[in-house]
């Protein structure tokens, strides 16, 4: 399977004032993210609030972003990647999104376990990765591990050795990996001489795993608005000036610092795309939308540390 270089960026779901899904805007965010350095989507996965989207929406955005990525291309001429999260609670309707991935001619797919039932075994993990992964054998399947988010703490390692062991998940490409265990990361990256694609998923951590050798494709969430700095960290390193990689992991460092002072990326990022030029709307219910008063305290923050001049354009 085709290895991913370079960052592939977890857009947020644009929406109206009233709630329904701004699909009119997508053309120009996907002409936004490639001209700032993103190599694809990873679409309607945690930042895009996906399990609050109907599985219609699912699909109808999947196949909006599947033909605007098409009119699009990377700044190094490549066609512009578009990776389905389909993960849910209901595993027949994963795989019955995973199906319409591979039929609307999607790159990849991908799911994180499901926050009901938690699945708290290496096996059960397996099994469900399974079911879904075959209703798209044509295109590469990731799981995205993201235990903060469904309590499934499990060793990635294992559940790697499990699927490839047991022969039960043929398009398994890799993992996702947004977890704090970096030593994980590198065992999993390290796995029969880097059989797995393993995809970074923490933007904060991005030199860090360059210098263990790994990091050679990731998906971020901070990249929707920062993906100069963080495309600019890979960019440095593999020109060999360590001083300006670490400069750019420390800046994008203290953009995350200021999302976290407003519930973080899905509500608080998402509200810096409309101070960047791009509205992408409300959050859904459960989450706590930004008050007007907020918002001119966010805008402050970022002034302070100059994030207009170094954010995406």
């Amino acid at each position: 399977m085709e290895r991913i270089k370079g960052l592939i960026d977890a857009p947020f779901t644009p929406m109206y004032e009233d709630g329904s899904v701004n699909y009119e805007i997508i053309p120009a965010y996907a002409e936004l993210l490639a001209r700032n350095g993103l190599k694809g989507v990873f679409i309607n996965g945690s930042s895009g609030e996906g399990y609050m989207l109907t599985e219609q929406e699912r699909m109808s955005l999947a196949e909006v972003w599947v033909r605007n990525a098409a009119k699009v291309t990377t700044l190094d001429g490549e066609p512009f990647k578009v990776i389905v999260h389909v993960g849910g609670c209901c595993v027949k309707n994963s795989r019955m999104l995973a199906a319409h991935a591979e039929r609307i001619g999607a790159w990849g797919i991908g799911a994180m376990a499901p926050p009901f039932p938690k699945i708290g075994r290496v096996e059960e993990l397996v099994k469900y990765c399974e079911e879904i992964a075959c209703g798209a054998p044509r295109l590469p399947f990731y799981f995205y591990h993201i235990p903060a988010f469904n309590g499934a703490f499990l060793s990635m390692y294992e559940f790697l050795k499990a699927a490839d062991e047991s022969g039960r998940i043929p398009n398994l490409a890799g993992i996702k990996y947004t977890f704090e265990s970096l030593y994980e990361y590198n065992r999993c990256r390290r796995y029969k001489d880097g059989k797995f694609d393993m995809l970074h998923g923490q933007d904060e951590t991005i030199l860090p795993c360059l210098a263990m050798g790994g990091a050679q494709g990731g998906i971020g969430g901070t990249t929707n608005y920062n993906g100069r700095v963080l495309t600019g960290i890979i960019d440095a390193w593999e020109k060999g000036d360590l001083e300006a990689a670490r400069r750019l992991q420390d800046y994008a460092q203290d953009v995350i610092d200021v999302i976290c002072c407003f519930r973080g990326n899905i509500v608080g990022g998402k509200r810096i795309m409309k101070l960047i030029g791009y509205d992408m709307g409300p959050n859904r219910t459960p989450f706590q939308n930004m008050t007007d008063e907020e918002e001119a305290l966010l805008k402050q923050k970022l002034e302070d540390i100059d994030f207009f001049n170094h954010c995406n354009k």
